[in-house]
């Protein structure tokens, strides 16, 4: 059964990295003592082991350990075995490339839907959808496919804002590149605004936080869902 906590950001203004989920987390990974952080998105260009101290440090105050996979000599066989996996943010096309790049999408894709338990932030978000073609990041690298875990029966766009109507910018808003999305691809997108989060149980999805979350449908009006609503049957 699929155990999924996907977050729109790991860091919310005026917090700690993780600070608002640790809560939600000490009971998402209540039997899991050791987690295995996958740190292919390396946001700002902080190495491996740099992405990896600021999670263990996280981790910390609710007494798990944290080991990077880029510590293992068979990345695959710790992904088989994790007892939970952390994919976290940055660019969601480096991550992309480099789970492709090392054989590893399906092998991730197996576990979680084996049931082993996952947290994504942000990029660790996105490449759990049908797609990558919601992120907001910049194509700074070229994968090779857009397809990812399909965990999820519809796409994610993270870090969802609204437009404002008072900006003066003329440049797309989300709303509009999602709309331009659905021109092309039919599967739903749900914005997440930062501090929401999606719980996965089984079939079972469900948004969680304290804001509403926007649903884009191809052809269809976008509206506002409510926390706690029902996401099994979007599509």
């Amino acid at each position: 059964m699929k155990k999924l906590l996907i977050a729109s950001t790991s860091t919310l203004h005026g917090s700690g990295y993780l600070d608002y989920l640790l809560d939600e987390l000490i009971h998402f990974f209540k039997s899991t003592k050791t987690i295995v952080f996958i740190p292919y998105a390396r946001p700002g260009g902080l190495s491996h082991e740099e992405y990896t101290k600021i999670v263990q440090k996280a981790f910390q105050k609710i007494q798990k350990n944290v080991i990077g996979l880029h510590e293992f000599e068979d990345p695959k066989q710790a992904i088989n075995q994790a007892e939970g996996i952390f994919v976290g943010g940055g660019n969601s096309y480096v991550l992309v490339d480099q789970l492709y790049k090392n054989d590893l999408l399906d092998t991730l894709k197996v576990a979680l839907n084996s049931g082993t338990p996952y947290l994504g932030t942000s990029a660790g978000s996105n490449i759990c959808g049908i797609s990558m073609g919601t992120s907001n990041d910049m194509p700074i690298v070229h994968p090779q496919s857009f397809e990812t875990l399909g965990v999820l029966p519809f796409n994610i766009n993270p870090h969802y804002l609204d437009p404002n109507p008072d900006s003066k910018h003329m440049g797309e808003t989300r709303e509009t590149r999602i709309e331009e999305f659905h021109c092309y691809n039919k599967q739903a997108v749900i914005g997440l605004r930062e501090g929401s989060f999606l719980s996965v149980q089984g079939k079972q999805i469900t948004l969680k936080g304290a804001l509403n979350a926007r649903i884009f449908e191809q052809n269809k009006t976008p509206y506002e869902i409510e926390p706690d609503f029902d996401l099994s049957d979007l599509r």
